[in-house]
């Protein structure tokens, strides 16, 4: 495992989450895109969704122990952290991630690869990337319709145009075991899953107000939205009485 040692972390369920806020997460994987010899680099931006899924699945749980770079998305893994003596800086929200990569990528020209989506939403997604960031280059964008029998010719495409950056958004169960996967081969020095991040960016959904994102209730506007997602968000509230319950015990191995 290559883990990013220069960064604290603090372990929540055997998860190393990293205790850095925005501004010294981008500086990090900043000075990480200007090495010479660049190691691919996985970022995952945890939620306590994902957290629930890793405890109850081995095999999520070791995509997760295996990515370089674990960062607090969610409201509930800030929360979870603050009950330990080694509470993180602040949410790091893969949206505002993204961006924010994308703004200092203007000034190194970085380039970057989409993934993920539907034809019509990756196409819009890069086309507004590249209007808010004109000194990014969009070095290529394919949906993600595929199955495993195309992912050889998807690593191919990627590897051709050499991306700095690859963002990837197939579903919180796909997209981050597939980054997992298919790291080494893509070679890409920095890569992260971000969701249904292409959908608000191409104007196909909006992101939640102001009013839920200062009330840590982003969850809440998205459940509204789309109540299908109910079930998957039954994991919230187990997560928090667990943590509740688990107190001490919350930071130990698993």
């Amino acid at each position: 495992m290559n883990r990013v040692e220069q960064v604290p972390t603090v372990p929540i369920y055997g998860l190393p989450v990293s205790r850095l806020g925005m501004e010294d997460t981008v500086k990090y994987l900043t000075e990480h895109l200007k090495q010479e010899h660049r190691q691919p680099l996985q970022i995952i931006t945890a939620n306590p969704i994902m957290i629930m899924k890793a405890l109850e699945e081995p095999d999520y749980m070791q995509v997760m122990r295996n990515a370089e770079l674990l960062v607090p998305d969610g409201t509930g893994v800030v929360w979870a952290a603050a009950r330990t003596d080694q509470p993180v800086q602040e949410r790091v929200a893969g949206f505002d991630l993204l961006h924010e990569l994308m703004r200092v990528g203007e000034d190194y020209h970085w380039k970057v690869y989409l993934l993920g989506s539907t034809p019509e939403v990756i196409q819009a997604a890069a086309e507004r990337l590249h209007l808010q960031y004109p000194g990014v280059e969009i070095s290529g964008f394919r949906d993600g319709f595929f199955g495993a029998d195309q992912d050889a010719e998807v690593i191919a495409g990627i590897r051709a145009v050499a991306p700095d950056i690859l963002f990837v958004a197939r579903g919180a169960d796909t997209q981050e075991p597939w980054i997992a996967r298919y790291k080494e081969q893509l070679g890409v020095p920095l890569m992260m899953g971000v969701g249904g991040s292409f959908d608000v960016i191409s104007g196909k959904s909006k992101r939640a107000p102001k009013l839920f994102q200062q009330m840590r209730a982003e969850w809440l506007y998205r459940l509204l939205r789309q109540p299908t997602r109910a079930a998957r968000m039954l994991a919230l509230p187990k997560f928090a009485l667990k943590v509740m319950r688990d107190k001490e015990n919350m930071s130990k191995p698993r």
